[in-house]
């Protein structure tokens, strides 16, 4: 036999289908006479009427048959789910362990958070809490149950030492023992009005490293929540400070999309596997786009130049047709469409609310931040969002956000 490392065996079986080769041995191969000399394989026949093919592997294969030799090609089978991703990232140097270990456990919050909302009607989780948050929000059951679970799988990584959420007076603490180095910000259930009508949910994150320059000492004597408010504990940061941020989508599928800075990526959860799967890379928002969403029901409360605006999107364009609105309710659901697909998002003041709907700090810094990264712009009207330094944990603004023609043609009517 020669000597090339058998790698694979191609067999023909040219006696009965119930012939046996268990007991086959030496003793039952006897090689063909006619081989040409320039084969890279040898073939053999057995006593019993079938007949292999000892297939010499590349590596050991001559440099000429080496040189010829097709390259090798991925399975169509091969998928890459969000831990191997991150291990990669942080072997590149992308990204620390530590990083790492925080955007898993989100990931894990995410995966709980998607199994409560598949089975809430089941399990009685629709409906109200019977508490208001600090903005006055009355707060749905999975409101507090998913603040929860952000919490806890937080607290667990060992990696956190501040967290900030919508449904949490003032930035909390992790305690010493668990406590790590960096702040995370998040709005656990986005879009909550949806979910006893099954519509689209998500959970928004953003993740910052401690701002050093804003830290203050606390007397015993000051009133903390005071101090908290005003960033005690470093956690009112522009969104330009950001070291990684996304958005949990929970819908027909629940879809985790992330950006480290580098791009912006989403992974698609296989319930089979119960593992988020790379499904689109380097996400890429169209520079223009004709779906538009506002919610036109506060259209007279808006200033005169965004009417204008919206009256000129409802005029048919030089294609005939004028945009499409849709609104539904879910700021995580509109992002994930206008990457997709290219748009334009307003959440605007109004004459009841001055400063807009929306949080800074834990929904806008982290979608501009997002949007961005895929080649988009957001601005609050007047300057770019992740240029606003926020002066309060829960402060609010306008926000208009999208594919970048879409943007640049609302500001013109809004100068």
């Amino acid at each position: 036999m020669p000597e090339a490392v058998t790698r694979l065996l191609t067999w023909n079986s040219l006696g009965s289908p119930s012939s046996s080769i268990s007991c086959l041995c030496s003793l039952h191969l006897r090689q063909l006479p006619h081989r040409s000399s320039n084969q890279s394989f040898s073939t053999y026949s057995f006593s019993r009427g079938i007949t292999c093919k000892a297939v010499q592997l590349e590596s050991e294969a001559s440099p000429a048959t080496a040189t010829a030799a097709a390259p090798m090609r991925s399975s169509r089978y091969d998928i890459e789910n969000l831990t191997t991703w991150l291990l990669k990232q942080e072997q590149a140097g992308h990204i620390d362990t530590e990083l790492a270990i925080v955007l898993s456990s989100i990931s894990l919050a995410c995966k709980k958070i998607a199994s409560l909302l598949q089975r809430s009607n089941i399990i009685n989780l629709t409906g109200a809490q019977g508490t208001m948050n600090i903005q006055g929000e009355d707060q749905k059951k999975l409101d507090v149950v998913a603040n929860e679970l952000f919490c806890s799988s937080l607290r667990s990584s060992g990696r956190t030492g501040v967290i900030v959420s919508e449904e949490e007076d003032a930035p909390v603490a992790v305690e010493e023992t668990y406590s790590g180095n960096y702040i995370v910000v998040f709005d656990p259930i986005d879009g909550s009005a949806n979910i006893d009508t099954s519509l689209t949910t998500g959970s928004v994150f953003g993740i910052y490293a401690p701002d050093t320059q804003r830290l203050v000492d606390i007397d015993d004597d000051c009133k903390l929540a005071r101090e908290q408010e005003k960033c005690a504990m470093s956690v009112c940061q522009p969104g330009s400070n950001l070291l990684a941020a996304g958005y949990c989508l929970y819908s027909s599928s629940v879809v985790f999309t992330l950006s480290i800075g580098r791009g912006v990526l989403a992974f698609t959860l296989d319930p089979a596997y119960g593992e988020f799967v790379l499904t689109h890379e380097n996400i890429r928002i169209p520079s223009t786009g004709k779906i538009y969403s506002f919610n036109e029901g506060n259209y007279d409360l808006f200033d005169e130049k965004l009417q204008k605006y919206l009256d000129d999107l409802r005029k048919p364009g030089s294609n005939g047709r004028p945009y499409s609105g849709r609104y539904m309710g879910c700021l995580v659901g509109e992002i994930h469409r206008m990457l997709l697909v290219g748009g334009i998002y307003g959440n605007p003041k109004n004459k009841k609310s001055k400063n807009g709907n929306l949080r800074l700090l834990y929904e806008c810094a982290p979608m501009s931040y997002l949007v961005e990264q895929a080649g988009g712009k957001a601005t609050d009207g007047c300057q770019r969002i992740l240029d606003i330094r926020p002066d309060q944990v829960h402060q609010r603004t306008p926000i208009f956000i999208g594919s970048p023609d879409e943007v640049e043609k609302l500001e013109k009517y809004l100068r």
